[in-house]
C-alpha cells in the first residue's frame, strides 16, 4: 500500500485480503501500524512521526522491517500466496527498499496508492476509523483529531506519489472515481485491479432473502424449478413492507436469479428488477428433485463424500460450492459498485456472498444459517459489515 493516513489503505487492504480469501487465494495482511504498537507502544504523540524525529524514524524503520521479516517468512514457510504491507511508503526511498527486498525473495510487488483530494471523505475517515484506533484510547476525541492531523502533516512533508515507471502500481484517486495503472502483467494483478475498479464507499444497504417457503421445501426435496407454498406466498406478501418500512424512500434494485420461487417471491416489490442466471441455486446435477434420504440410499458413497467436505463436494453432473464461488465472482463485483440491493436468491448462494461480507472461510461457509423468511440486513463500514436481520412475521431486530 501507498497514501497518506486517512486515505483509506486499511479499508483497501481488508477489502482485498476479503475478496482473495473467499476465492480461496491465501492471503494475508501485514499491517505495519500494529507492528510499531507492539515494539514501541500505543499512545504516540504525532511529534513521534516527524521526519526530523530520529528516534521516532528508527523505531518505524523497526516496525516495517519486521513486518517485513513476517511477511517473507509466511511466504516460505506457509505457502502464502499474496501479502499486503499495509503501511504509508510514502516515500521513493521506502518503495525502493521495499522493491529490493521482495524482488531479492522472487515475490512480485504491486503497488496500490490511494490518494484522496475529498476533504469530507477525510473527515469521514478520521472519525469513523482513526480516532478509534488503539494510538488514540481513553484520549479526548477533539485532542484525537488535533493530533491526528499534525500526524498528517508530518507525512505531507516527505510525501513522494508513486512515479517510478519500473514499478506495477494501481492509483486509486477518491476511491474509485479516477485509476491509473503502470505495467499489470499477469493475471493475479489484472484480477486485483478490476476489483479495485469497483470499489466504492458511498453510503448503501444491501438486503439479502431467500426466496419464500417453496413446493420442494415442504416436500424436502433440493434443486428443482417449484413455485411457492401457501406459506411462501405469505411470506411474499409481506415482503414489501419489510423492505419500505426499513429502506424508508431511497431507491433500491431487485435481483433474482431465473427460476420461479426467486421471482415469485419478489413479483410484488416495488422496484426496478434484474434476473441473473449468476444468481441461480447451487446445481445438484442427478440429485436434482432427490430428498436427502433418497440420495443416501441411492448414492451412499456420494452423501458419505459431501458430509466429509461440504465446500468441494460436486455433485454428480451438478456444481460444488466451489464452483459456486467462482460462479458469483461477477455478482460480487456488481454489489461493490450499486448502491442499495436486495437479492432475492437460494440457501447455498445467499450463504456465499455471506461468507464474503462477513470474511468467513470456505470451511465454515456450507453451513451458514441463512432462514427462510428472514431479511439480512448489511450496511459496510470501513472493517466489514453491520448486520441486522429481520424476520418475515414483524419488524423485530435479531
Amino acid at each position: 500500500m501507498v497514501g497518506l493516513p486517512a486515505r483509506g489503505k486499511t479499508y483497501i487492504s481488508q477489502k482485498v485480503c476479503r475478496y482473495l480469501t473467499w476465492l480461496s487465494i491465501k492471503t494475508k495482511v501485514f499491517n505495519v501500524g500494529n507492528y510499531r504498537r507492539k515494539l514501541h507502544g500505543a499512545n504516540m504523540p504525532h511529534t513521534f512521526f516527524d521526519p526530523h524525529n530520529c528516534i521516532g524514524e528508527q523505531h518505524r524503520r523497526e516496525a516495517a522491517a519486521a513486518a517485513m521479516e513476517d511477511m517473507i517468512r509466511w511466504f516460505n514457510e506457509e505457502q502464502g500466496v499474496v501479502a499486503i504491507y499495509d503501511a504509508t511508503n510514502s516515500t521513493i526511498a521506502r518503495r525502493k527498499w521495499l522493491h529490493e527486498s521482495l524482488s531479492k525473495q522472487d515475490i512480485k510487488v504491486l503497488f496500490i496508492e490511494s490518494i484522496c483530494q475529498d476533504e469530507s471523505l477525510i473527515i469521514a475517515n478520521i472519525k469513523e476509523v482513526k480516532l478509534s484506533s488503539p494510538d488514540y484510547a481513553n484520549v479526548d476525541p477533539e485532542d484525537a483529531a488535533i493530533d491526528f492531523r499534525a500526524r498528517i502533516d508530518h507525512y505531507k512533508e516527505q510525501y513522494e506519489t508513486i512515479t517510478e515507471e519500473n514499478y506495477t502500481y494501481i492509483k486509486l484517486i477518491n476511491v474509485g472515481s479516477q485509476t491509473i495503472i503502470n505495467m499489470i502483467q499477469v493475471y493475479l494483478e489484472s484480477r486485483i485491479v478490476y476489483y479495485l475498479m469497483n470499489l466504492h464507499i458511498a453510503p448503501r444497504k444491501i438486503y439479502f432473502s431467500r426466496h419464500g417457503e417453496s413446493q420442494f421445501n415442504v416436500q424436502g426435496k433440493i434443486g428443482g424449478d417449484s413455485f411457492l407454498s401457501p406459506r411462501g406466498e405469505l411470506y411474499a406478501a409481506k415482503l414489501p413492507g419489510l423492505i419500505s418500512d426499513n429502506l424508508g424512500g431511497k431507491p433500491l434494485t431487485v435481483w433474482t436469479s431465473t427460476m420461479n420461487r426467486t421471482i415469485q417471491t419478489a413479483a410484488g416489490l416495488p422496484y426496478p428488477k434484474m434476473q441473473w442466471k449468476a444468481l441461480d441455486e447451487l446445481d445438484s446435477g442427478l440429485c436434482d428433485g432427490m430428498t436427502y434420504e433418497e440420495i443416501e440410499q441411492k448414492y451412499p458413497e456420494d452423501y458419505a463424500n459431501r458430509d466429509e467436505d461440504k465446500f468441494n463436494y460436486r455433485y454428480r453432473g451438478g456444481e460444488s460450492y466451489r464452483d459456486v464461488v467462482l460462479r458469483l465472482e461477477p455478482i460480487i463485483m456488481e454489489l461493490e459498485r450499486h448502491e442499495n440491493i436486495l437479492i432475492v436468491g437460494h440457501q447455498a448462494i445467499l450463504r456465499c456472498i455471506y461468507a464474503y461480507f462477513m470474511n468467513y472461510d470456505q470451511d465454515d461457509l456450507p453451513y451458514l444459517k441463512i432462514p427462510l423468511h428472514t431479511v439480512i440486513e448489511f450496511t459496510p463500514k470501513a472493517y466489514g459489515c453491520e448486520e441486522k436481520r429481520y424476520k418475515g412475521k414483524s419488524n423485530k431486530i435479531y
